[in-house]
Parts: C-alpha cells; structure tokens; sequence
C-alpha cells in the first residue's frame, strides 16, 4: 500500500506544490535535454519529494554536494532518488545554481602543492594526476590521521596502508599503488616534511612476457566489424568507434576525446590529441574511414550543438566515457559469436600493431602511431604469437638429422 500511494504522489500535479517555480524548470530542463516523458515525470516526482521534506530550502534556490547527500536520502526507492538527484545536479550545474565546495582539511594545501607539481614540472595529463592525487589522498587518510603528521610517518605505517590495498587489489594494481605512493613520498621527502627512506616500498614483480598476446587479429576484428547492426543510431555510433580503434589503433580514451572539429572530411584528415604524450597527432583518412564517419555524422550523432564527436544515444545527451566504449565492446562480441571472450577494446589497438609490423613498418613508427615515449612500451604490443614464431624458426638441415642418428 505505501508503494502504491508513494507512486501516486510522484504522477501527481506539482503545481499547488510551494516549490512549483523550481519544479517548472526543472521539467523545462529535462524535455531539453531529450528525456523521455516517463522519466520526465518520474524524475519530478523524486526532486519534488527530496525538496519537500526540507524543513527550508535556500531562498536563491542554490545547493551543494551536502544538500543533495541529505535531500536525496531515502531507504526506499534508492535507485530512484540516486538517478534524479545526478539529473538535478547537472540541471543546478547548466542554471549556474551549484555551489562548488573546495576540499578541505589539514592535507589539502600539500595535494594542491603536489598536484601543481605534478602538472608543471612532469606535465602529466589530468587524468593521471587525478589518479595520483586520489592515491596520495587516501594515503595520508589512513596514514596521517590527526594528531599524527607527516613528519612521525614510519615505515610500518606505508606498509600497513599497502596491505590494506592488497586485499582488494592485484599484482598490476598493487604495482601502480607502490608507484604512486612512492613518487609523493618523495616529493614530500624533497621538502623534508617526512623521514627519508619511506619511499623504499617492496612491491609485486610483473614480467613483461608472462601474458599472451592480446591482439584480435585482423581478419577476425574485420568480422566483427561487418557484424555491427548499423539500422540503428547505437550501432551505426559504436561501428564507427571500433573502426577507428581497428584501422588506426587509437585508445579508448582519445576515441572519448575526439571532437567534430577533429574530423575533416574534405582534406581527409583526422586529428587525435594524445593527453598522454601532450600532442596532436594527424592522420589521414582513407575513403572507407571517411564514408565511416560521414555516414555516422550524418545518420548516427544526434542533432546537438555539443562539440563531442561521440555521445550516449539515450538523454541525457553527453560524451562516451571509456566505460560505455568497453561495455559496446562486449555486447557485439556476445551478438556476433565470434571466439573473443575474454578480449577488451585494447586487442584492436594490439591487432593494429601487429598488422603493420607484418606489412614491414618498423617499431619506431609503430610507436609514434601508438603515441609511445619509450620503444618499450611499443614491445608490449607486438609480442610474438606462435604463429609468427613459426615464420621465423630456421629448419634443421636433414642430413644433420641422419648423422645424429644412433646406430
């Protein structure tokens, strides 16, 4: 009975409602944004209830992180109140109504120092210094809990915070944690804020041919492409995403990346930023790779002013994320039947690899393609399958067999 009448109040008309005003453009936002009608309404319905038990709401209608956190609060419906508050978030966001919160607490002046560290002397990419960042905090979160600092950080408290990330990480993640933890160790050991030392931190080995190879070879990522549905604007947007990262082994990353402004049709050229080299690297486009995307700009993107190149298909409207790219991997893989399982997005940029060694193209250009600082790191893409192995082995000469031969 209560669900039944929980949704009824959600259907209902929300004009006599005292937050009518906010309501009213909340929906305006919604239909702009191209949601359907049923989550229109049932998205009103949640931000209606959540702002209706505030005892007072803001008089300039403006909320923060810890607004939403309190408001949206239900133990029913949880997945219901989570969906409608992340639209209300970016709604608030579009009207300038969001009040950005900076982080705050005894750590946050040496991370925004590290952070800068990291982004003017190393020139690493956003991303990873994200990834740096959210590391060091967590760090000095279980390290470095008041009334303890930095400088009575002791080497068993670096390994207990280790352990405690091992139980839910493997060897790969166990390794990058070592290496960020090490490298802001270090950068605080560079300014004596800790004792030296701490950054000596064992860590798991990995060894660089103990996987197979993982590249999807050619002819079979060319049967998975032809398997694509392109009827509809998902397929026709995810065909021409795994045609790029085929034919020119881009990242999932910077298929994210790309912009309308990146394509150009009439010269056949695309440019892709490479954020983990800090360059723009341009190739140019065969006539297939262009009818691709023409094909997909003309009948696959929807009609919107966003400057993405590739966005979800279902409002609201926003870029791909690697996530979603990973995710149309795996559902055409599982359509098409095809012996993949297993594989992930990185085997077509392997698969690219591999083919042009095969057509002769030698590792430096391979890594300038991949956009590789180190030949190293284009080793890890062309490692050796049996096949070519095969190819290569050197035939024992027959008369050395017969005299070899016991008599």
């Amino acid at each position: 009975m209560r669900k039944v009448l929980f949704r009824k109040y959600f259907i209902s008309d929300y004009t006599a409602s005292p937050i009518a005003d906010v309501l009213g453009n909340f929906e305006r936002w919604l239909r702009g944004a191209g949601y359907c009608e049923s989550k229109v309404r049932r998205h009103i319905g949640y931000v209606r209830h959540a702002l209706e038990r505030e005892a007072q709401l803001p008089d300039d209608r403006r909320f923060d992180a810890d607004d939403l956190e309190r408001m949206f609060k239900s133990p029913v419906h949880t997945k219901g109140f989570a969906a409608a508050r992340w639209a209300f978030e970016r709604y608030l966001r579009t009207r300038g109504d969001w009040i950005t919160t900076e982080p705050s607490g005894p750590h946050e002046p040496l991370l925004a120092s590290f952070r800068a560290h990291l982004r003017e002397l190393h020139g690493l990419a956003s991303s990873t210094i994200e990834q740096k960042d959210r590391v060091a905090r967590f760090f000095l979160a279980c390290a470095c809990q008041p009334p303890k600092g930095l400088a009575e950080l002791t080497p068993g408290d670096v390994e207990r915070f280790i352990a405690r990330r091992a139980r839910r990480l493997g060897r790969s993640g166990i390794q990058t944690t070592v290496g960020y933890v090490r490298g802001f160790l270090r950068f605080c050991q560079e300014r004596e804020l800790c004792a030296a030392g701490l950054d000596i931190i064992d860590r798991p080995y990995r060894y660089r041919e103990e996987r197979p190879p993982r590249a999807i070879p050619w002819k079979l990522a060319q049967r998975l492409l032809a398997s694509i549905d392109r009827s509809t604007r998902m397929g026709r947007r995810d065909h021409a995403m795994l045609y790029l990262m085929t034919h020119f082994g881009l990242r999932p990353g910077e298929v994210c990346a790309l912009r309308i402004a990146d394509v150009d049709l009439k010269a056949r050229a695309l440019r892709v930023p490479q954020d983990k080299v800090g360059s723009t690297l341009t190739l140019p486009l065969s006539r297939p790779a262009a009818s691709v995307l023409a094909a997909y700009l003309r009948d696959g993107r929807p009609r919107t002013t966003r400057p993405e190149l590739f966005l979800s298909v279902l409002a609201p409207l926003g870029p791909i994320t690697r996530n979603a790219i990973a995710a149309a991997f795996q559902r055409h893989i599982h359509r098409s039947g095809l012996p993949l399982l297993g594989s992930s997005p990185y085997g077509l940029r392997h698969g690219f690899a591999m083919r042009l060694l095969e057509r002769g193209v030698g590792i430096k250009a391979i890594g300038d393609l991949l956009g590789h600082r180190t030949l190293e790191s284009t080793a890890v893409y062309l490692r050796l399958n049996t096949e070519a192995l095969r190819e290569v082995a050197l035939a024992v000469p027959s008369s050395s067999l017969r005299e070899g031969r016991p008599s």
